[in-house]
């Protein structure tokens, strides 16, 4: 299986690299950076960490997905846009952890799968899948008229989008939950007076510093008594490590738009 990285010269993209590098089953088509990047030229094993492979960075994504079986994009919403659409041209399947995608950007993504596979998740760890499913199931079983719902994230002082890709991921399983649209619910902003919060309500709070890998807790606040449930990353290994084996498992599907509980089996 030929699996081809866009953005490869990143910090996530190098995560990457070295996770298909190692694969028995898979071997790396391809890697690009951004034209006139400083690594492009550069062997991608190398850049990874390990021995030469004899494959180099590129700046054309389109010369990528037509050596690729599978790609996987952790890049910009704009650049996964145009990804989708070389990935419909190619046949190529399409794993995108790109987070801070626009309604709009999304139906892209969507358009794409009826011609390839596509798997698109705010978030690729086992962990925080597991628990969007409790999140789903705990949000239906208590009354929004007692339980308000809050949701808090902290992540390193460079991440550029707020809340999160996976906050909101979390706010739409437990809008699921209570059957209504996170939309018509959702409060991201809270400053000055703002008067009583209003029955149902789902709060988001962003917490900004140091090197955080990415901290989520979903806290559920009733008339005495509090239940919290949270997920810690450590190391952004996990996220590539599930968007390589969404890579494996994509190649293999019918064109179609995916998240990763049907990767997972969830």
């Amino acid at each position: 299986m030929r699996i081809g990285i866009v953005g490869c010269a990143g910090r996530m993209g190098r995560m990457l690299l070295r996770e298909v590098a190692v694969l028995p089953m898979a071997e790396l088509s391809g890697g690009t950076d951004r034209p006139g990047g400083y690594e492009i030229g550069t062997d991608l094993g190398t850049l990874a960490g390990l021995d030469p492979i004899g494959v180099t960075v590129g700046d054309n994504p389109d010369m990528l997905f037509g050596a690729s079986d599978v790609v996987i994009d952790f890049t910009t919403p704009t650049a996964t846009v145009g990804h989708a659409g070389l990935a419909a041209r190619h046949g190529a399947a399409l794993v995108v952890g790109t987070t801070g995608l626009s309604a709009p950007q999304m139906d892209v993504l969507r358009d794409a799968g009826t011609k390839v596979p596509v798997v698109q998740a705010a978030n690729m760890s086992l962990g925080v899948n597991l628990l969007l499913g409790l999140v789903k199931r705990v949000s239906a079983a208590l009354e929004a008229s007692d339980w308000d719902i809050e949701i808090v994230e902290m992540h390193h002082r460079h991440k550029v989008d707020a809340p999160s890709g996976t906050a909101l991921a979390l706010g739409r399983a437990a809008a699921e939950g209570r059957g209504v649209d996170l939309d018509a619910v959702k409060e991201t902003v809270r400053d000055g007076h703002t008067g009583p919060r209003q029955p149902g309500d789902i709060g988001f709070a962003t917490l900004r510093g140091g090197d955080v890998v990415g901290d989520h807790t979903v806290v559920f606040a009733g008339a005495g008594e509090r239940l919290e449930l949270t997920h810690k990353a450590g190391d952004r290994a996990i996220f590539a490590k599930g968007a390589v084996r969404a890579a494996l498992w994509a190649a293999n599907q019918k064109p179609g738009f995916y998240g990763m509980e049907d990767v997972l089996g969830l």
